[in-house]
């Protein structure tokens, strides 16, 4: 019971993100770093010198190069956290700091009680792009076909489409997508760019409550530095919520073995009634009905 009692704070938990590290076995600790159980980190290869990287491919199994916890991003995003410092200040235009304030996130400097968030992934709605390489980047698939990149992530087993069979991005979005709608191209051997629009403006930028609005323009770029690396850039460029675009995140990435069993994180609406009865509600004072 207690086992399943930390799974599930870890599954459901709007602290899940941080929490699932404890939910580790012992086994996937080594010398103070927190490590996926199979996974590689560039600490066990210290002084290393990686081969040269191949030309124009980022397939493979990819993993927060530092350590497991690398991509996790609890605060909001990686390079503008929301810590109340003047640096990590969004541009909001009055438009964006007025969404971002109605939202009522669980962490970054207005957070509420869990049990009185309006965030909607905890109750299983689509975390949506770029949230889910901004809040809790896990393990990675990349793969390549000659049409289209797909990408398969662990935090609730999704994945995306960014196509690169040279069509354009839409000008016009009839349907609004959780994950946009997504072109990539090679800019040179070793990088590659995507570009994304046409966003459900229902989701979250972040775990701190960061908003956009349907205009939003999402640039990626993974830039293949050696054989073993691949380094993520994430930029937001939402001219109705922002006043000028800005760099959510840098994150190096390391090769896995191709052969290496990526872990299920999924959301669970029935764990997630279940965590608010046994937590969220008690701790904000919510009596049981």
């Amino acid at each position: 019971m207690k086992k399943r009692v930390m799974a599930l704070v870890c599954a459901v938990s709007a602290a899940g993100a941080i929490l699932a590290l404890f939910a580790m076995p012992r086994a996937a600790f080594g010398q103070g770093e927190v490590r996926q159980p199979g996974a590689v980190y560039d600490f066990d290869f210290k002084g290393e010198k990686p081969a040269p990287a191949p030309r124009r491919d980022i397939s493979g199994v990819w993993e927060p190069a530092a350590n497991a916890s690398a991509g996790i991003n609890a605060n909001g995003a990686q390079q503008m956290p929301s810590d109340g410092k003047p640096e990590h200040e969004l541009p909001f235009t009055p438009e964006g700091r007025a969404a971002f304030l109605s939202h009522k996130p669980t962490f970054g400097v207005t957070m509420v009680p869990s049990a009185l968030t309006n965030d909607p992934m905890p109750g299983c709605d689509p975390q949506g792009f770029p949230r889910i390489v901004l809040h809790n980047f896990r393990t990675s698939r990349i793969i390549q076909t000659p049409e289209n990149v797909v990408i398969l992530y662990e935090f609730n087993k999704k994945w995306r489409t960014i196509w690169t069979d040279g069509r354009p991005i839409p000008k016009e979005v009839d349907e609004p997508r959780w994950w946009g709608y997504s072109v990539g191209r090679w800019v040179d051997d070793y990088t590659f760019a995507a570009e994304s629009y046409g966003f459900d403006d229902r989701t979250w930028l972040d775990n701190a409550g960061r908003p956009h609005s349907d205009a939003m323009h999402v640039r990626e770029e993974y830039k293949r530095t050696d054989r073993d690396h691949v380094v993520l850039t994430i930029v937001v460029d939402d001219p109705t919520y922002y006043t000028k675009p800005w760099t959510a995140l840098v994150l190096p990435l390391r090769l896995q073995s191709s052969h290496f069993d990526i872990r299920e994180m999924e959301c669970s609406p029935s764990e997630t009634a279940l965590y608010n009865k046994l937590f969220a509600n008690p701790a904000a004072g919510i009596e049981a009905k």
